[in-house]
């Protein structure tokens, strides 16, 4: 008698268990396969070519980028555009000047000014100061200024500061604003807005959904291993006890 209870309720415990893990499983493909696809509607891959955003963004890093309108774009982001003046091929910049700032450098200790008000930059490459050459430019209303972080190796606004728009884009030129770094896989991680720019009229923007994206993948992931070693590790306590 003890015998055939303790085999109903290992059976009921093993049907029990199996439909846990296939829960677990169908759960976890839901998240795994739902947070690639929200991923393909709102991110865009691209791979940075040149080392003009260094140490941000190294070359040959790929990074995921919102598809975002221009307007909606904000000093201190991180931008991926395409102007016929600055070539044919997609470009990484940083965003520091938008319609009607007076973007300037340097002050007496080597920093950016916006209208007047210096700006710390702690992402820049090397201690040097904020750019190797001096400028001066307004921002036409509806352009957009860039520079890279690696001032003394980028070819950015400053380069095209006698073109009619100071050397700035329009915001339609704007295709994406880089969220995160994906690869290598030392760098990975979210994009942070400088909180340097946070200050200023407009403030910075918000990053998009990449952690929750990031989350609802590696949480599928996890529920999808769990679930499917559920059925070989029964089956093992199974063999042990007979």
């Amino acid at each position: 008698m003890s015998s055939s209870t303790e085999s109903r309720t290992d059976g009921r415990g093993r049907t029990m268990g199996s439909v846990l893990s296939g829960l677990a499983v169908a759960v976890g493909c839901v998240l795994f396969l739902g947070g690639f696809v929200w991923a393909a509607l709102l991110y865009r891959p691209y791979t940075v070519p040149t080392d003009s955003m260094t140490p941000t963004i190294a070359v040959g890093a790929r990074v995921l980028a919102e598809k975002v309108d221009g307007s909606e774009i904000r000093r201190g982001d991180i931008v991926v555009f395409k102007d016929s003046t600055w070539g044919d091929l997609p470009m990484v910049k940083r965003v520091v000047g938008v319609g009607g700032d007076k973007v300037a450098c340097c002050t007496e200790r080597g920093r950016l000014t916006i209208n007047g008000t210096p700006v710390e930059e702690p992402y820049l490459q090397g201690r040097g100061p904020a750019s190797p050459i001096g400028f001066k430019a307004t921002v036409p209303s509806g352009q957009l200024f860039l520079l890279g972080d690696h001032r003394s190796d980028s070819l950015d606004s400053r380069v095209h500061l006698t073109d009619g728009d100071h050397g700035s884009v329009p915001r339609s030129a704007v295709n994406a604003r880089v969220d995160a770094r994906a690869w290598p896989l030392g760098s990975v991680g979210v994009m942070q807005r400088p909180a340097a720019f946070s200050a200023l009229p407009g403030g910075t923007s918000q990053p998009g959904p990449v952690q929750p994206i990031a989350l609802a993948v590696v949480a599928g992931a996890v529920l999808i291993l769990v679930g499917a070693a559920h059925g070989p590790i029964a089956r093992r306590k199974a063999r042990n006890r007979a």
